[in-house]
């Protein structure tokens, strides 16, 4: 029984596998996130706002490279131009959810006045998912789409 339930877990890891490696390092990087949000509104007292873009930009490059290596195993040699253009349409990607993530903090934290860190973690969700969407599509893709930055 223990052989079938290895199997079992082998097969699932296997089947899943990006996807788990996305929500791991989607859950490392929520966690670096909302701890950086928490040093910069917390700690230091910046606005809600400044400091969801000083996180932002702190987790940005983590994710980057651990999406880019670990996540999508997207191993294809790159040269240089092409790997700044890769990493300008990651950029661009995570701030389109960047800018989704402003507008929600600023209706539910600012003007209705929720709890910070509740929206800011409900929020984190929303953007992991759409951030999952547009690597695997647009940036992380071999397909034949012609991207706008290329």
């Amino acid at each position: 029984m223990n052989t079938h339930i290895s199997r079992s877990i082998r097969r699932f890891f296997g089947k899943n596998k990006e996807l788990l490696l996305y929500l791991f390092f989607g859950g490392l990087s929520f966690l670096f996130n909302l701890s950086a949000f928490i040093f910069f509104n917390k700690l230091l007292r910046t606005g809600v706002l400044v400091a969801n873009i000083l996180s932002w930009f702190l987790t940005v490059l983590f994710v980057f490279l651990t999406n880019r290596k670990y996540v999508f195993a997207y191993n294809k040699t790159l040269t240089r131009s092409s790997l700044w253009r890769q990493a300008l349409r990651f950029y661009a990607g995570r701030a389109a959810t960047l800018l989704i993530e402003e507008v929600l903090l600023f209706v539910f934290i600012i003007k209705l006045g929720c709890s910070s860190l509740l929206v800011k973690a409900i929020t984190q969700i929303v953007v992991i998912i759409l951030n999952y969407i547009i690597s695997k599509i647009w940036i992380f893709s071999d397909n034949t789409i012609k991207h706008p930055f290329d």
